[in-house]
């Protein structure tokens, strides 16, 4: 089986998946649902594979590294917003979009989401045609790199979701690993697509997975990510302190600021 038929097979799946998805956003009356439903879609597209394809072991390793990743997402913010209402952002295009809303809702949320799902899971789509092999150096490197990663994002939003729920809280949440990084989650999340590009780079067509990597990274730096958060506490005193002292990604100490 080669690349591109498993890649339109894929995209297929994630086509049902978004209409289906977009369909409960407009019975909920919650466009935030697209925030499970970027985690909840690698899950749907692993299943799928899993169910209707003979995958090596190799393989196999892969899609559940992606289908543990996911899983975690999905459930981490469906609990964090299920007591909430509409996320502000979404709110924000709602009242932005107007009569345009739903059309554009279903473009450029979901069918864009659904797009950069395909690409991004490009690491699960080679997966899928690889051949039985052994673990190497590389791979190995790889899975300590998700091991890393998959700390971070969930170690992180775990402390941040444990600040938010404490009536006590003032200020901002700067312990824990958000003492040493602004966006630890963000770090977490770009060392584990890094990784599984370096578990798949020796298979077949395993070059192309590099992509997978370059767009989330991109996205979360410059785009969607960081830009948003920093933007949105941008000018809060408490905020530009932590910003002074803290790395804005990668885990550092804290400098010291007089």
């Amino acid at each position: 089986m080669e690349l591109w038929h498993v890649f339109l097979e894929a995209a297929t799946v994630i086509s049902i998946f978004v209409c289906v998805m977009f369909a409960l956003s407009l019975i909920l009356k919650r466009n935030d649902i697209a925030d499970v439903a970027w985690g909840l879609g690698y899950v749907f597209v692993c299943m799928y594979y899993l169910a209707t394809k003979e995958v090596s072991v190799y393989g196999m390793c892969v899609l559940v590294l992606v289908i543990l990743w996911g899983l975690r997402l999905a459930v981490h913010i469906f609990m964090r917003n299920r007591k909430k209402s509409e996320d502000y952002r979404y709110k924000k295009w709602r009242e932005d979009w107007g009569k345009t809303f739903v059309i554009r809702s279903f473009f450029q949320i979901y069918v864009l989401q659904g797009l950069l799902m395909l690409i991004v899971m490009m690491p699960a789509h080679i997966a899928v045609i690889s051949p039985e092999q052994s673990f190497n150096l590389l791979s190995i490197l790889g899975f300590f790199l998700w091991v890393i990663g998959f700390y971070f994002e969930a170690v992180s939003d775990y402390q941040l979701t444990k600040f938010i729920d404490n009536p006590d809280k003032t200020g901002l949440m700067t312990e824990g690993l958000w003492k040493y990084s602004r966006h630890p989650n963000y770090f977490g999340e770009m060392t584990m697509w890094w990784g599984l590009f370096l578990v798949v780079v020796t298979l077949p067509a395993g070059a192309v997975g590099i992509i997978s990597p370059i767009v989330i990274t991109f996205l979360l730096l410059f785009v969607s990510g960081i830009p948003m958060l920093e933007k949105k506490y941008a000018g809060d005193p408490d905020f530009e302190a932590y910003k002074k002292r803290t790395s804005v990604l990668i885990p550092l100490p804290p400098k010291k600021v007089s």
